[in-house]
């Protein structure tokens, strides 16, 4: 019992993982059939005779180039044939003049291994070569080591030169037939709906804090609603977070042949802008998410007095961000973006007129106003429409008011970058 039990929960947590991301289950089954069909230029004598026992280097080929999706793995084994093949070329001819040089030739081969490892090394540090060729760099340090200080003890350099570039061939060439024509994982596709579902979380967040802000504290709920829409509040924090794959998977993206709705020149980089502009929006909704909490809290008659305006506004700039959503689902214009903007922008100048109309108290401490006999013949009705409000009291929902007010200012740049991408695409 001691050991199933914990062996029984490890079974249990993957099969959830496959069970929610069936395209990891694809992924492994991919890289066992690559893994398999290499295999065969080892176990079968005629394939070994013509490769030999570089065979091997097929294997670690497929291990290390096969990637989750199609531009990774086309990254890496562009990489890694690329560098191979300049390396193996510099390293031979690096070879050669060493051999011309008759006793300096140890010192020509240290001192081109130095220059070369230093360079190549150097070039990882400088962030665009980075993000599309360090493995690329790595595999050129180790290739023109290799060749370059093993042909000092090999006599048959250039066959063996041959040779790997060959097998390296053979491995890369069957991980981009599988990973195209396999069940293919594309990160285009993956950016494209990640953008997409990031737009719906950040409408549902902004919908969430400014209904949670204003809800009434006498309705009651079931937890299972308060879960749900705890979740939703927090949608903001998926597209802060999200910065470092959207620009992964655009890099990989630009790697991807055409595929679906997507060119060969598809502008991958906007999808970077949109993210970017996604982001400004969150930032608005993570403080709006802090003024939920705010320890002094806004009386219920100044909730009142902004509720309407502020719950039109957050209404109006969610719709903004559903239809960029669906934009970005169909990759085309919407015929309805422009309504939908303008009123945004009445519900903007609606909630500028309502924050102008505040009743303020001007009175200076220690003064009390002296009702008149006008005043006191007036109704409740009155008397609350009419009643004044202190600073202290407004400043919480103020904060609330100028933020909202913002970050309507914000989806202004993402209809933008969301617009300018239907027009390209």
């Amino acid at each position: 019992k001691v050991m199933v039990e914990p062996v029984a929960k490890f079974m249990r947590k993957a099969w959830k993982i496959g069970a929610d991301d069936p395209a990891k289950v694809v992924h492994c089954l991919k890289v066992g059939l690559a893994l398999s069909l290499v295999s065969i230029f080892y176990y079968m004598r005629p394939l070994y005779d013509g490769i030999g026992g570089n065979a091997m280097w097929a294997i670690m080929t497929v291990v290390v180039v096969f990637e989750s999706n199609v531009g990774a793995t086309f990254c890496k084994c562009v990489n890694r044939v690329v560098a191979t093949i300049l390396a193996g070329s510099l390293g031979i001819g690096v070879h050669w003049v060493a051999t011309q040089s008759g006793k300096a030739e140890i010192f020509v081969i240290g001192c081109s291994v130095f220059l070369f490892a230093f360079a190549a090394t150097y070039s990882r540090f400088v962030p665009s070569f980075k993000a599309k060729f360090d493995y690329g760099a790595m595999i050129f340090i180790l290739t023109f080591s290799l060749v370059s200080v093993g042909g000092y003890r090999v006599d048959k350099l250039i066959d063996l030169a041959q040779q790997r570039v060959s097998t390296i061939a053979i491995g890369t060439s069957i991980c981009i037939i599988i990973t195209v024509f396999f069940c293919p994982i594309w990160a285009g596709s993956q950016l494209h709906r990640l953008v997409q579902h990031n737009l719906d979380k950040l409408a549902d967040s902004l919908d969430g804090c400014v209904a949670e802000y204003f809800k009434k504290k006498d309705l009651s709920t079931n937890e299972n609603e308060d879960e749900e829409s705890n979740v939703k509040l927090q949608g903001f924090k998926c597209v802060l977070n999200s910065k470092g794959t959207e620009e992964s998977m655009a890099n990989l993206a630009r790697w991807e042949p055409a595929h679906g709705s997507f060119n060969f020149r598809h502008p991958w980089k906007l999808y970077v802008k949109i993210g970017a502009a996604m982001r400004r929006c969150a930032y608005c909704l993570e403080n709006l998410s802090i003024c939920i909490n705010y320890e002094t809290e806004a009386p219920d008659q100044v909730k009142k007095h902004f509720g309407e305006a502020c719950m039109k506004l957050s209404s109006a700039s969610s719709k903004i961000l559903r239809e960029l959503a669906d934009m970005m689902k169909k990759t085309r214009k919407s015929s309805k973006m422009d309504f939908l903007v303008f009123d945004m922008n009445s519900a903007v100048q609606e909630l500028q007129e309502t924050l102008k109309t505040v009743p303020i108290e001007t009175n200076k401490p220690g003064e009390e106003e002296v009702p008149s006999k006008e005043d006191d013949n007036k109704g409740d009705c009155s008397e609350d429409s009419t009643m004044s409000m202190s600073l202290h009291d407004v400043l919480p929902v103020a904060t609330l008011v100028t933020l909202l007010i913002e970050n309507a200012a914000r989806i202004q740049a993402t209809i933008e970058a969301v617009e300018e991408l239907a027009n390209l695409a």
